[in-house]
């Protein structure tokens, strides 16, 4: 699904970006948009957000197709 791959590759930037500030300090999101109060920099924290709350249902999806039977 489209919204699964979007979700998932917010989360990763996510997941790159606090890897980068917990190895060297550095949050690379804020020094792309202007620092961490830049209205760019917080739309990219929310959806971040909103994709890591996305990828909470994947979870408990069913993905097995009854197609292969």
């Amino acid at each position: 699904m489209f919204l699964d791959k979007i979700a998932l590759i917010l989360v990763i930037i996510g997941g790159l970006n606090w890897g980068s500030i917990g190895l060297f300090r550095f949050d690379l999101v804020a020094f792309l948009f202007g620092g961490s109060d830049s209205l760019i920099s917080r739309i990219v924290y929310i959806l971040v957000g909103v994709g890591a709350l996305w990828c909470i249902s994947l979870l408990f999806r069913d993905t097995r197709s009854d197609s292969h039977t």
